[in-house]
Order: structure tokens, then C-alpha cells, then sequence
């Protein structure tokens, strides 16, 4: 379900070219170790696991997050939490209900913050 809900939106299409390219982009320090804190999802379920809801919106919103913090991520950003959300809605899994338990187990140490910036991403995408 993982994979589905990757292929409902977690990609770019800026081309990014050669690292020296990759490099003229100004990406603010707070902003770049965000995302790379966000990046570091390994989709191994714990977080689900852990949910009493069995919610995905850790994973879904740590995608989601670490793409809409980098300016390469900007061109979907609209359209990529409607689709991730929606996939994650159509694959069965619960809403969350903020009660932390996913953050709890997360190997990466993911904050729940994530989902809050998904929320946001969210409210942006149809308002």
C-alpha cells in the first residue's frame, strides 16, 4: 500500500541536473535539514502499527513534507498532497488523532510535526 500511495505523488519532475546545478538552488539550512530529517522515512510500518486508528499519515506526510520544503518540489505541490492523501484515504487506512504513538515507535525519529505541515499542504492545495 506504501508503494501506491509513492506512486500517487512522492516523485518531482524538475530536472535537477549535475550536482554542481543541484547546488546554484538557495535552499534555507532550517529548511534543507528539515527535509532531509523528513527524507529519512524507510516506510517500514511502525508507525501504522503502532496507530490505534492504523493511520499512514506519518509516512504519507513525511513524503510529502521533505518534497514541499525543497523548491525542486514546488510544481506538484498542490496536486501531490491531494493525491497522496487520497491514496492513502483509498487503501483503508484510519485518520490520525494526533495521539503520538506513531512518533513513539518511528525508528527515525519522525515528529508528528510532519503531519501538521501535511495538513497545511493540504488546506493550501483547495483553498
Amino acid at each position: 500500500a506504501f508503494d501506491r500511495i509513492m506512486t500517487a505523488g512522492g516523485y518531482i519532475s524538475v530536472k535537477t541536473g549535475a550536482a554542481p546545478e543541484a547546488n546554484s538552488l538557495p535552499v534555507p539550512k532550517k529548511d534543507a535539514d528539515l527535509a532531509f530529517d523528513y527524507a529519512a522515512c524507510i516506510g517500514c510500518g511502525a508507525c501504522v502499527a503502532a496507530c490505534p486508528n492504523a493511520s499512514a499519515s506519518l509516512f504519507t506526510a513525511a513524503k510529502i513534507a521533505h518534497l514541499s520544503l525543497m523548491p525542486q518540489g514546488h510544481p506538484e505541490r498542490k496536486q501531490r498532497v491531494k493525491a497522496m492523501t487520497e491514496q492513502m484515504a483509498t487503501e483503508g487506512f484510519g485518520d490520525c488523532s494526533n495521539h503520538g504513538e506513531c512518533e513513539a515507535v518511528c525508528p527515525k525519529g519522525i515528529s508528528i510535526d510532519a503531519i501538521a505541515r501535511m495538513r497545511r499542504e493540504y488546506l493550501r492545495a483547495y483553498f
